[in-house]
């Protein structure tokens, strides 16, 4: 004889039950849907940042000490993309598959000289520098005075006595095309941060 299996009558959610339900289930859809935005704009910013910082405003690290006391090693800077350079401006520029940093000194048909004592002029003015802690003639191996070439720039560092800079035929004078950019601010260490001019 073949029993039937006693039926449990299922009972139906209370009004309560359903409400809770419902709000967990907009919860989760909201939540999705903010974890989505969030990871789409933390995405969209990173691929902005790395197309200005490679693009417009490269994050460049110092090495060695050719730009003491304004910059030393291990500092880190930023600089903007720029053609036009001005005496005085700092500049990061490819030289033999890696950045140099020096300081522009001349432009384009100026003239420069340089006395023993390291006093530099340009177009018959003698320069002043407070960025130097000495002037120094350091390694000048061209043929003073000196007149720059077109689209070029004359560059120096900061530390007259160490630095391998435009006074020397080895790097010479530094072509537009080979420009990095200008240096605007020194962003690392924390405490250090400022303006660079």
């Amino acid at each position: 004889m073949n029993r039937k299996p006693n039926k449990v009558p299922l009972e139906a959610p209370s009004v309560e039950q359903l409400e809770k339900h419902l709000r967990q289930e907009r919860y989760k859809i909201r939540y999705q849907y903010a974890l989505r935005t969030t990871v789409y704009t933390l995405l969209a910013v990173a691929a902005i940042a790395i197309l200005v910082a490679t693009l417009w405003m490269p994050v460049l690290q110092i090495y060695g000490s050719s730009m003491t006391p304004t910059l030393s090693e291990g500092q880190m800077v930023v600089s903007v993309k720029s053609k036009n350079f001005q005496q005085g401006d700092i500049i990061a520029f490819y030289y033999n598959n890696k950045i140099l940093v020096k300081r522009v000194i001349a432009g384009p048909g100026s003239w420069v000289d340089i006395d023993e004592d390291g006093t530099v002029y340009v177009d018959q003015k003698a320069l002043d520098e407070p960025y130097l802690v000495e002037p120094a003639y350091g390694q000048c191996d061209i043929k003073l005075p000196y007149q720059v070439p077109d689209n070029q720039y004359f560059v120096l560092g900061d530390h007259r006595a160490t630095s391998v800079d435009s006074r020397s035929t080895t790097v010479g004078c530094v072509s537009t095309e080979n420009v990095v950019g200008r240096l605007l601010l020194r962003i690392w260490p924390l405490n250090q941060i400022q303006t660079l001019r």
